[in-house]
């Protein structure tokens, strides 16, 4: 007769109940940013923009999805995750948005390799980008645009908000939106400083002639002497 311990029993028991919650734990679902209509533009004598650097802040750095309450406090989504982290969607999703609209393949996420030069440069600061079961997609930003010469040549803040339907997949595809939104706004600001022609440099301007000096005559050894002129006398002469 074979005698079972209470102590196997036991282990046995945890054993059979972690083997269940394996089996019946679901895997998390990962959400990345939607880029929408947005396709490679082919052009590749487009502008040339060098995009960035792209801020957030730090609450949109972290892999949860965080949720938006009635009272304006944050709450991370337990059963959600981003899938390659919300800041580097950002960093991807407006540079293909600005490439679409702008039509150029010569969009480049700063830093930018050493002698890129650029028609223009875009500077973003995202401060808010977030959504709740019951609250609307927000984003929030700062932009500043720069010239060829690096001058301050536009800045902006803006607020845009995007409606949804509740559940985290509209959340997040409202969020979309919301950037494919702002970049339609940059790809306009941008274009005219891109293609504002580089300004003429002015000719040199010339020195006015220096008058040049009179030679000096060579000094002579001794005195001058005067010179003996001719005698005129008006005498008439008669012969007989």
């Amino acid at each position: 007769m074979t005698v079972v311990r209470p102590v196997a029993l036991l282990l046995t028991a945890l054993l059979a109940l972690s083997g269940c919650s394996l089996l019946e734990q679901k895997p998390v679902p990962l959400y990345q940013l939607d880029s929408g209509e947005a396709v490679t533009p082919t052009r590749d004598n487009g502008v040339t923009v060098l995009v960035g650097p792209i801020s957030v802040a730090d609450y949109l750095r972290q892999q949860h999805l965080l949720q938006r309450q009635a009272d304006g406090s944050l709450v991370a989504a337990q059963n959600a995750r981003w899938a390659s982290g919300l800041a580097n969607d950002i960093d991807q999703q407006m540079l293909r948005q600005l490439a679409w609209r702008l039509d150029s393949q010569r969009l480049v996420l700063a830093p930018a390799a050493p002698g890129f030069s650029a028609d223009a440069q875009v500077m973003l600061t995202i401060t808010r980008l977030d959504s709740g079961p019951t609250q609307p997609a927000v984003l929030e930003a700062q932009w500043r645009l720069l010239d060829r010469r690096g001058q301050l040549r536009d800045s902006r803040l803006i607020r845009l908000e995007e409606a949804h339907g509740g559940p985290l997949a509209e959340q997040v595809k409202a969020q979309s939106a919301l950037l494919q939104r702002l970049a339609a706004e940059l790809a306009v600001a941008i274009q005219p400083v891109a293609a504002a022609d580089e300004p003429t440099p002015e000719p040199p301007r010339k020195k006015p002639p220096v008058a040049k000096a009179k030679p000096q005559e060579p000094a002579t050894a001794g005195p001058k002497i005067p010179v003996a002129e001719p005698i005129k006398i008006d005498t008439e002469v008669f012969r007989f």
